[in-house]
């Protein structure tokens, strides 16, 4: 799905849930697509510093008794307002109509009454590893941007590279900047640090960060990003940490398009596809995901909580902080920072009788009994939970609530996930080396051909990366990488105490034997398949 497309399904969710919101303002909804960048535009009926302060656009204007004039307002538009001037046109004598449009359709018609005197600066460009060039480049133009357009620049800026996180560090004479883009860290430039304090200003107002604070500090801060006639908010959670030279800052961008969050998009096999839906359709049972930050664990999350949002489920999630809202579901914060907790939250939202639970995050061992006495009482529990595979995540919970039938009847599957760059479509085949090939039949060894699916480990082909203008490092976007530990009888013993030696090794072992693909084989056969490059699983598996 490339980005035009994208940004239309954006465009249509922020259309329907206007069309939602015009019933129960009372008030007739517009669709301005088709003809907001051609009607001609009304003059002599409101100044444009009213239609900026009360979101209200002049649509037509009537030339004789018997039309009506025409307004289009938002939900922002004050409702005394609407009064004020139904009652006005009605007084003299004149009829009035008020219909709702998106803030999307608002801000074309705006950009139309009042284009913008810009200033359009060059995009800022990745640099390669060694490229002090570009990395000049970029500076330069950072240091021409206004002040008062630095810090939205740097957002807009990494929201269109699809950038992950931006990192702010203090160096002895400099600022460095760096944004991760496909999981990878890239120098991005250096600014001085007059530009820098405008920067951290900005990143205290709005994510409520002391900028003289000197211990860690996590705030939370939105944008709304305009582009080609829609907009979308990205949610940016804000970490800062006093340094030897000063306060580093990183920001990590959540850009989820709730359209986009389909267990489909994800690229999982058909046969654990049947799998995972058989589990989270249950209507009880613990599923855990697992990986270290930046895994993908709440994009697949998510994805599954709304696979499940239907009418007749009520969800409930308890999150810190909320990543995205999503439609239909109950979100609740835990500001674990100020004495919440999941435990406690979790106790609190079971008496409102939900379906379907997700914790954020199982972080001890209140928490983990909270969520398996959820779990046997009618309830699907979703959860995240840090550890390195499934393997270690089962022993890991062991340790937290000991051998446990209840856990055992609990429990239905565990995730462990990591993301790899995907390969473009210009990659090259390549003969995998002597030292390659024994490593590949080694991991492989003992996995069936039936989930191998054609690939033949007597002539091992492999693919590199092709940089190209578009894609300077040969790879666009992340796959997921999944590891499905199913709940068999072999694994339940280990949770029951049936067996008394619980290792990570040991129940690995059983999960293969029962069919599970570890991480590293998942990673190997993708990177057979050409998806990503025998270097990339190495480098994150």
């Amino acid at each position: 799905m490339d980005e035009n497309d994208i940004q239309i399904r954006r465009r249509e969710n922020e259309e329907r849930a206007t069309a939602n919101r015009a019933r129960i303002l009372f008030l007739p909804y517009l669709d301005t697509r088709d003809f907001e960048e051609t009607i001609p535009l009304v003059s002599g009926l409101l100044d444009k510093q009213q239609m900026h302060r009360d979101f209200i656009i002049p649509l037509h204007k009537a030339e004789s008794s018997e039309d009506r004039f025409q307004f289009m307002v938002t939900s922002q538009t004050p409702a005394k307002l609407i009064e004020r001037m139904r009652k006005e046109y009605n007084d003299e004598g004149q009829r009035v109509d008020f219909f709702l449009i998106s803030q999307s359709a608002y801000k074309v018609f705006m950009l139309r009454y009042d284009p913008p005197k810009e200033i359009i600066y060059d995009d800022i460009k990745i640099a390669d590893e060694g490229d002090s060039e570009t990395i000049a480049e970029v500076s330069q133009t950072l240091s021409n941007v206004s002040p008062e357009k630095i810090f939205d620049f740097l957002i807009d800026q990494a929201d269109k590279l699809g950038a992950s996180d931006i990192h702010i560090e203090n160096m002895r004479t400099e600022i460095r900047i760096r944004m991760r883009v496909d999981g990878m860290l890239h120098p991005v430039a250096t600014i001085d640090r007059d530009r820098y304090r405008i920067i951290l200003s900005e990143l205290g107002s709005r994510a409520s960060i002391s900028t003289a604070a000197n211990k860690p500090q996590s705030g939370h801060m939105q944008k709304e990003i305009f582009k080609d006639g829609t907009s979308h908010v990205v949610n940016i959670r804000v970490e800062s940490i006093p340094t030897l030279y000063g306060q580093d800052a990183t920001l990590r961008l959540f850009n989820f398009d709730e359209s986009l969050l389909n267990l489909e998009y994800l690229g999982i096999d058909d046969d654990e596809m049947k799998e995972i839906n058989d589990v989270i359709y249950h209507p009880r049972g613990l599923v855990l995901m697992v990986g270290p930050t930046g895994s993908g664990k709440s994009t697949t999350l998510y994805s599954m909580l709304n696979a499940l949002n239907t009418t007749d489920r009520k969800i409930i999630t308890l999150e810190d902080p909320i990543e995205y809202g999503l439609t239909g579901i109950s979100q609740i914060p835990i500001e674990t920072n100020d004495g919440g907790s999941f435990a406690e939250g979790l106790r609190s939202v079971l008496r409102l009788d939900p379906d379907v639970v997700m914790v954020g995050e199982i972080r001890d061992a209140d928490t983990a009994k909270t969520a398996i006495q959820a779990s046997i009482t009618g309830h699907l529990v979703l959860s995240s939970f840090h550890a390195n595979s499934s393997a270690a995540a089962f022993a890991r919970m062991i340790d937290l609530v000991g051998t446990n039938p209840i856990f055992a009847n609990s429990i239905r599957l565990v995730i462990a996930q990591r993301l790899v760059r995907k390969l473009t479509d210009d990659k090259e085949a390549r003969e995998a080396t002597p030292a390659e090939a024994k490593y590949i039949q080694s991991v492989l060894e003992g996995v069936s051909a039936e989930k191998l699916r054609g690939i033949d480990l007597n002539h091992i082909t492999l693919y590199e990366p092709v940089k190209t203008e578009e894609f300077p490092f040969g790879f666009n976007g992340r796959k997921a990488i999944m590891e499905q530990l199913f709940i068999t009888e072999e694994i339940q013993a280990f949770i029951r105490g049936d067996i008394k030696d619980i290792n990570i090794t040991a129940i690995e072992k059983a999960a293969r034997a029962g069919g599970m693909l570890t991480l590293e084989q998942k990673g190997v056969i993708a990177a057979l398949r050409g998806e990503t490059t025998l270097e990339e699983v190495s480098r994150v598996i």
